[in-house]
């Protein structure tokens, strides 16, 4: 039977948690996947990625990961991926 559509969200779902998992372990925060898919569960409904920062990361972390949330945030919100092609 081919994975119906619902299958293909479960999957890529969970592709993005192992890659925010992997950028997680190399910040050394400690989150685990599932409280990696906490945050982004909160952030999709509306919390505010800051507040969670404050609350997640230690002191050291927590002040660059305001600062690269508020220079993505004016600079037009530019996504991952835009960012991305810029350095190939």
């Amino acid at each position: 039977m081919p994975p119906t559509q619902a299958d293909d969200k479960r999957q890529a779902a969970r592709e993005v948690i192992d890659i925010l998992h992997e950028i997680s372990t190399l910040l050394n925060t400690h989150l685990d996947r599932t409280e990696l898919s906490l945050c982004v569960s909160l952030i999709e409904n509306g919390v505010n990625p800051e507040a969670l920062a404050v609350g997640f990361f230690p002191e050291f972390l927590r002040w660059a990961v305001i600062k690269d949330l508020r220079k993505e945030a004016g600079s037009g919100g530019r996504g991952f991926g835009e960012q991305q092609q810029q350095y190939e």
